[in-house]
C-alpha cells in the first residue's frame, strides 16, 4: 500500500516539473527567438516479477526544434536565421547560442546583441564594423558589406542542446560542447530586416496546463484515498489485536 503512495508522489514530482516548463513557455510566448521547452518522462521500475513497481521519472528536458514565425521589421540591424542554425554571442558564460538577431552597432563599430554581448563570426571572433559607414548590408550567407567593402560575416553555428540544457537569459542556450560553424550550406542563411518570433503556441500550452493541473489533482485525490485506506487497515488490525 505504501508503494502506491510513492508512485503517486513520483507522479506529482514529474507533473510539477512539467508545470514549470509550461509556465516558462507561456511567459516567453512573445520572446524573440525563444524555443519552447519540452519534457520526456520514462518509467523507473523497482523490483522484478510480480512485485515490480513502476515509478515516474523526474523527466529530461529537451528543446523544441520548431521554427518561429518570421516578422519583417525593416531594421537593418535585425537578423533572422533561415534554417536550423544559431547565432553565436560572446558572454561572461562563454559562447552562447541564440536565435534572437536583434543586434546593434556600438560607438566602436562592434556588432552587439540586445544585451550588449559581441556577435561572433564563424571563427568565433567578434564582428568589427566601421562606425562611420552606417548600417551594413547583409547577404543571404551572412556576409556584411559597408558600401562596396566586405567587412565581415555573421557566424552561423550548429550544436546539439541535448537533454537538460542550460538557458542563458531568455532565448540563449549555453552549449555543452563547442558549437560547429556552418559553412557552404545552401539551406541555411540570414535574412536582414527580419526577426524570428517565439515558437511557443500559447493555446496549446494553456491546454497542456489544464491537463497537468487535472492530473495533479487526480493524483492528490489518489494519495488521500490511499492514506485513508491505510488508516482504516491500521484501525481494523488494531481492534482485532
Amino acid at each position: 500500500m505504501q508503494d502506491s503512495l510513492y508512485v503517486a508522489l513520483s507522479s506529482q514530482i514529474a507533473l510539477e516539473r512539467r508545470l514549470d516548463t509550461i509556465a516558462d513557455n507561456v511567459a516567453n510566448a512573445s520572446t524573440i527567438g525563444f524555443r519552447a521547452t519540452g519534457v520526456k518522462f520514462e518509467d523507473v521500475v523497482s523490483g522484478s516479477g510480480p512485485k515490480s513497481v513502476s515509478f515516474a521519472s523526474s523527466g529530461k528536458t529537451y528543446l523544441s526544434g520548431a521554427h518561429g514565425a518570421m516578422t519583417q521589421t525593416g531594421n537593418p540591424f535585425d537578423f533572422a536565421v533561415q534554417g536550423d542554425a544559431w547565432f553565436g554571442i560572446d558572454t561572461p558564460a562563454g559562447t552562447v547560442m541564440t536565435r534572437d538577431g536583434r543586434f546593434s552597432m556600438n560607438e566602436n563599430g562592434e556588432l552587439m546583441s540586445l544585451e550588449g554581448h559581441p556577435v561572433l563570426d564563424a571563427g568565433g571572433a567578434p564582428i568589427q564594423l566601421d562606425p562611420r559607414d552606417g548600417p551594413p548590408k547583409a547577404g543571404a550567407d551572412g556576409s556584411l558589406r559597408q558600401g562596396d567593402k566586405l567587412v565581415g560575416a555573421i557566424g552561423l553555428f550548429n550544436f546539439d542542446p541535448g537533454p537538460n540544457f542550460v538557458r542563458y537569459g531568455n532565448s540563449g542556450i549555453i552549449p555543452a560542447r563547442t558549437p560547429e560553424p556552418v559553412t557552404d550550406r545552401s539551406d541555411l542563411g540570414v535574412a536582414q530586416g527580419f526577426v524570428e518570433e517565439s515558437n511557443v503556441n500559447p493555446v496549446l500550452e494553456m491546454t497542456r496546463l489544464i491537463m497537468v493541473q487535472r492530473a495533479f489533482e487526480n493524483t492528490a485525490a489518489l494519495m488521500r484515498q490511499t492514506d485513508a485506506s491505510t488508516d482504516d487497515a491500521i484501525k481494523t488490525l488494531g481492534s482485532k489485536s
